[in-house]
């Protein structure tokens, strides 16, 4: 990858050494010019150099490139309202570097680094607080063997089979914004309200948040997992279908099968996933996390799996992107009495939109969404909670500048059951309690280099 600055250096230092070898043939010019031939060269050189990536050896190649994402949230929980500005974390600032070296014909190797960067990271924000500032997150580190007939291994910090099951199968501009976690992220830390009020009281100063109540071990969200320490296999493409397998330690295990293609005017992709993982409550892939009754009470293996697809037709741009996903916990054994604990935790979306080339700038999609959650137990703080999310939006792509800007605005709403125990450990209340509308208004921009 090379910027615009390096070729116009790269066309001044050719037309510099095209003059020094007219002048060389000719002397008495060169005399005329008191030795001062191509005296610039050396200042074009130097930024030709300032313009190029740096690697450590000629065998291996380096590429350096990412995206800045930052955006305005407006929001209203029905009580409070605010606007905070920093970072989307539904696809989160990052730089990354990848590289790859030819073994033998049709053999290569590479790597892979991937550094998320998060100004203010929105994923932290709640009524009571505005989070932390400038975050780093390691996303992936990892080296792979590449054969152009046997497929792709990787080894090391990498997406799993079923990472962004969901998500990847859009392909539209709302890709880079509205996928099928957003609805989940945009609510990132948020506290639940009943009648205008904050939802439990512990731990003490700790209500219930949205992510208490939703349920998916990777941002809220049932069906796909995330970025873990995996060894992972993708086969050739072919005929448009790939598969995808992962396996990491700790008995972590996911397999995805994926198709992109073309089906006379439509536009295709698809995917669809399983995973499994008896990691329990490590800090692997958790179903549950840690609870007021115990960690003890709690031995299990977690399931996961769903699918998705976006089909467009590619005269008109009218598409629709929809998905379901499920996470399950698997007992091994009785649970205190009376958590009443419901072991799957379901959601299912629709993104209906258009999406066309009206203006010379680039690509506009128009769209809007509906998300519904039935979420399982979190034991100890809630039995059940029922959720839904809708959205509505408009992206422009800007093509020169490889950006898109965007606005939406979303919706949630729902409601919360608890019983005895979790009335008891002080979280949701004994019964049915309707959940106040959390609203936001979020305008951003997002640029790759």
């Amino acid at each position: 990858m090379q910027s615009k600055a390096y070729w116009r250096a790269m066309s001044t230092l050719a037309a510099g050494v095209a003059a020094c070898g007219v002048l060389a043939q000719s002397p008495a010019s060169a005399a005329d010019l008191g030795g001062s031939c191509c005296a610039d060269l050396e200042e074009r050189i130097a930024e030709l150099e300032a313009t190029t990536a740096r690697k450590g050896n000629r065998k291996v190649s380096l590429t350096v490139s990412g995206w800045v994402h930052e955006a305005v949230f407006l929001w209203d929980d029905g009580t409070e309202r605010n606007a905070y500005i920093g970072t989307n974390q539904v696809e989160q600032s990052r730089f990354k570097f990848t590289g790859e070296a030819k073994i033998a014909k049709g053999w290569s190797a590479g790597y892979e680094i991937e550094v998320g960067v998060a100004g203010h990271p929105s994923s932290g924000w709640s009524q009571l607080s505005e989070g932390d500032n400038f975050t780093f997150t390691l996303r992936k580190s990892n080296w792979f063997v590449k054969s152009e007939h046997l497929g792709k291994l990787a080894v090391g910090l990498n997406a799993t089979a079923t990472y962004h099951l969901l998500d990847d199968a859009n392909f539209t501009l709302t890709r880079s914004f509205n996928d099928a976690e957003s609805p989940a992220v945009y609510l990132s830390q948020f506290f639940l309200r009943a009648n205008g009020q904050f939802i439990g009281t512990a731990p003490a100063g700790s209500p219930l948040r949205w992510t208490d109540a939703l349920r998916g071990f990777n941002n809220s969200t049932p069906g796909q997992d995330g970025r873990r320490d995996v060894i992972r296999y993708d086969t050739p493409t072919i005929a448009g279908f790939s598969v995808a397998a992962a396996w990491g330690e700790d008995d972590l295990a996911d397999v995805a099968l994926i198709y992109k293609g073309e089906i006379h005017d439509f536009k295709v992709a698809a995917r669809a996933g399983y995973g499994n993982s008896t990691d329990g409550l490590s800090t692997g892939t958790a179903c549950l996390p840690a609870t007021p009754i115990g960690a003890s009470d709690f031995e299990f293996d977690c399931k996961w799996g769903g699918a998705a697809a976006t089909v467009q037709h590619t005269p008109t741009g009218l598409y629709l992107f929809g998905g379901w996903g499920r996470q399950h916990v698997d007992n091994d054994r009785d649970y205190t009495p009376g958590t009443v604990f419901l072991t799957n935790s379901d959601t299912w979306f629709l993104q209906p939109g258009i999406e066309y080339k009206w203006l010379p700038l680039g690509k506009t999609a128009i769209y809007g969404q509906y998300r519904h959650d039935d979420a399982g137990s979190n034991p100890g703080i809630t039995v059940a909670t029922d959720a839904t999310h809708w959205q509505g939006g408009i992206v422009q792509e800007i093509e020169n500048a490889s950006m898109i800007i965007y606005a939406l605005y979303q919706h949630s709403d729902g409601e919360l059951t608890g019983n005895a125990v979790t009335a008891a450990a002080g979280r949701a209340p004994d019964g049915v309690t309707k959940l106040d509308a959390f609203q936001e208004v979020i305008m951003g921009a997002k640029i790759n280099f």
